[in-house]
């Protein structure tokens, strides 16, 4: 059997490749890029097409026998189409903004378990801040930072962020691919996407039946299992099932157990050749590691609490999501695609943790403080309509969308606020204790939303050469806040957003582009649909972006390049008011101004290197806060958690026969944990390495190992605690195909 790795265009354009027509549709391997001809994979390794005969559903579907190909997915991936950066289904080589396409394979190749991991170690100048109590979901993009300026989708839908969390997708064994587009991108999504978007894509039903499993066992007692299938089950239906299951006893010596199960499974019917519909659903089940941080002793982490988590022994945190997603896709004419999406997103999480730990040098003791216990429970459900239209305009060929967005949006805080309680232990011995709190665990508040955006982008082709692009958005969201505890509380608020941009690609050759863009953004001034009393009368923040850049594919498509340049700038950030300094206005700004740079190429038969940089000077323009009754200028001054530099570099060697190694490092510039600057974390370097060995055409067994260097880094933090990355692990993993 083969498996089916990257299925884009076997069956997302179905609709339009696969049933074209009832006549047969060949395609030869002359009309494929390098990045179509990897579709197909055996086991973890890629196989070319050497021809593909489709015919159509009344005569059934043909696929001709695929020959070996020994080439994994590369690169920027800058001819493959997507919609992160344009609804147009350009490729990043048409598309005037930052694009990468990230495959799966290359993703779990390089064995990167989490989507975490994958972001930050391939994609230029994307940092994470990701902490238990924001889902491990959190991201830096250009200077700007967190969940409400670097927004996440997942298979094209976006979950509206309760509470500044984002807990789904987090395991990658079900993505095809992951669509990171950097730069303000509210034209296409809305408010919250002034730093990028983040478009994590799972793998789509296939024509040709495939069946893969993996089993992996590591340090720290570390074990997982997946399995892969899908095919067709009818001749005019299929499938896609990933279940993926790990778990582990941590690298912690007290409450380091962590473990999780996601389950993503899709139906396409094809009802007709040029009628699809496809139901999916996804679940996620985590419970991660609980441990909120190490306690700086004398500013620094002392080697003897490295492995020392401070939470209490019954502490619990649980996250639970169901993505249900029922698309429809209508090719009536080979120039109009009529797309809809309706779907129900629900997240419940429950915290129960200690989550604050001091080192009291007058006491030589830890004091551990705010004992949280949060519930959320949310739920969107909504509908995406778009129609494209190709055509022409003055006489010049045109390409056109537009559509609609509504969502209903309903969220309850659960929690036992204001937090009261505190316990003292050694910081080198101590017993974990058990939670308590002096306050009641009650409903906070709860909130109902909804929303309504229109949308349309126009794509003109005035030369084979030069094209020009614009799009705009209206988004029109209501809040409605109910408090319990204080009615009074209670508030409605209307919102209303326009968004827009334009860019201009030329293509000086069918291999490279430059291209220039302006655009506009909105992020909200905290997480829109969980707004509190004291922040109803804000407006959200608004934002632009000038941006230019040049992308090059070279050397018969071995090596790729990308160069970007841009600056940002976003307006109407709180900050305290001069003369009532305990009081919050709107009047502050940021600005952002940087290059990134990615390579990518195969420097020999089995040698191939691929890295990114982005360097990025970020500052508060206009920003004050209170600092013991007075206003604070921090004006100048880095933004919190953002780094000013950001590298990647990957080198992998097929050494002998059947073996292959891989080695990659990951930089990140020092960050700030304060306004001031005053509070620094250090810049570090992780280093992780594979080696791969092919038993078999279907099947091959890997060796991983983890911050190879055992560095002590700080993923996050603030001025009295770090929350570190993981130490040096190793693991090994099977993977067949069957």
């Amino acid at each position: 059997m083969v498996r089916v790795d990257r299925t884009r265009s076997l069956a997302e354009h179905l609709p339009a490749a696969l049933y074209l027509s009832t006549s047969a549709l060949v395609l030869s391997s002359t009309s494929l890029t390098a990045q179509e001809r990897a579709e197909i994979t055996t086991g973890s390794h890629a196989v070319a097409l050497e021809e593909l005969a489709v015919q159509g559903a009344g005569s059934g579907t043909r696929l001709l026998a695929p020959t070996p190909y020994t080439a994994a997915p590369t690169g920027l991936n800058l001819t493959t189409p997507n919609r992160s950066g344009s609804r147009l289904d350009l490729s990043p080589l048409q598309t005037p903004a930052s694009i990468e396409v990230i495959p799966g394979q290359k993703i779990r190749e390089r064995g990167q378990e989490t989507v975490q991991e994958a972001i930050t170690q391939n994609a230029a100048g994307i940092t994470t801040i990701g902490a238990p109590g924001n889902g491990l979901g959190a991201y830096t993009s250009r200077g700007f930072a967190g969940v409400n300026s670097v927004m996440q989708l997942y298979d094209g839908t976006r979950l509206y962020v309760g509470a500044g969390t984002i807990t789904y997708p987090f395991d990658t064994w079900n993505v095809d691919r992951i669509e990171v587009l950097r730069g303000p991108a509210s034209v296409l999504y809305g408010d919250g996407a002034i730093g990028g978007v983040i478009n994590v894509v799972p793998k789509k039903p296939v024509a040709v039946p495939i069946n893969a499993a993996r089993a992996a066992l590591g340090s720290d007692g570390v074990k997982r299992l997946a399995i892969d299938s899908g095919g067709p089950i009818g001749e005019n239906v299929f499938y896609r099932l990933n279940v993926s299951a790990n778990q582990a006893n941590g690298w912690l010596r007290q409450n380091g157990d962590f473990s999780n199960l996601a389950v993503s499974g899709a139906v396409l019917y094809q009802a007709t050749p040029d009628l699809a519909f496809t139901l999916s659903h996804d679940y996620g089940y985590q419970e991660p590691l609980r441990y909120f941080g190490t306690p700086l002793i004398g500013g620094r982490i002392d080697p003897r609490t490295r492995f020392n988590n401070y939470n209490v022994n019954d502490s619990r945190i649980v996250f639970e999501d169901n993505w249900t997603q029922f698309k429809t896709e209508w090719t009536p004419t080979a120039d109009i695609t009529i797309r809809n999406t309706a779907y129900r997103l629900k997240s419940d999480r429950h915290w129960r943790n200690v989550e604050t730990y001091t080192f009291v040098p007058s006491t030589g003791l830890i004091r551990r403080t705010n004992p949280i216990e949060i519930f959320h429970n949310q739920e969107q459900i909504g509908n995406r309509f778009d129609a494209a239209f190709k055509g022409e305009l003055f006489g010049f060929r045109n390409e056109f969308v537009a559509g609609f967005d509504v969502n209903h949006i309903k969220f309850s805080h659960t929690n036992n606020s204001p937090y009261r309680g505190e316990t003292s232990v050694n910081p080198f011995v101590f017993s974990p204790g058990v939670f308590s709190s002096l306050d009641l665990t009650t409903l906070g508040y709860a909130t109902s939303s909804d929303q309504y955006s229109l949308f349309a982008e126009n794509r003109l082709v005035l030369t084979e050469q030069l094209s020009l692009i614009a799009g705009v958005r209206y988004d029109a969201p209501t809040v409605r806040r109910s408090d319990p505890r204080t009615p009074s509380a209670g508030f409605t608020k209307d919102f209303s957003a326009l968004s827009y941009r334009f860019g201009a690609v030329y293509n000086p050759t069918p291999d490279s582009s430059l291209y220039a863009s302006y655009a506009t953004a909105v992020d909200p001034v905290n997480s829109l649909i969980t707004l509190s009393l004291a922040q109803k009368d804000f407006e959200l923040s608004t934002g632009e972006q000038i941006e230019v850049g040049y992308k090059q594919l070279f050397w018969e498509g071995r090596g790729e390049f990308t160069l970007a340049g841009y600056r940002i700038t976003k307006d109407n950030l709180l900050t305290a008011d001069p003369l009532r300094p305990a009081v919050s206005i709107q009047v502050g700004s940021q600005s952002s101004h940087g290059v990134e740079a990615f390579a990518s190429l195969g420097l020999w038969e089995n040698w191939r290197v691929e890295g990114n940089i982005a360097l990025v000077h970020a500052q508060y323009d206009d920003f004050q806060q209170a600092v013991g009754g007075a206003a604070v200028n921090f004006a100048g001054n880095q933004p919190i958690s953002v780094p000013a530099r950001v590298a990647n570099l990957w080198l992998s060697w097929a050494f002998a026969p059947r073996w292959e190694a891989r080695a990659g490092v990951q930089f990140v510039g020092e960050t700030f944990s304060d306004f001031a600057n005053t509070v620094r974390r250090p810049a570090y370097e992780v280093v992780n390495a594979s080696v791969d060995y092919r038993v078999s055409e279907t099947s091959h067994f890997s060796v991983r190992a983890y911050n190879l260097l055992d560095k002590v880094y700080p993923v996050t933090g603030s001025s009295v605690s770090w929350l570190l990355g993981r130490p040096r692990s190793v693991e090994v993993a099977y993977n067949v195909a069957f």
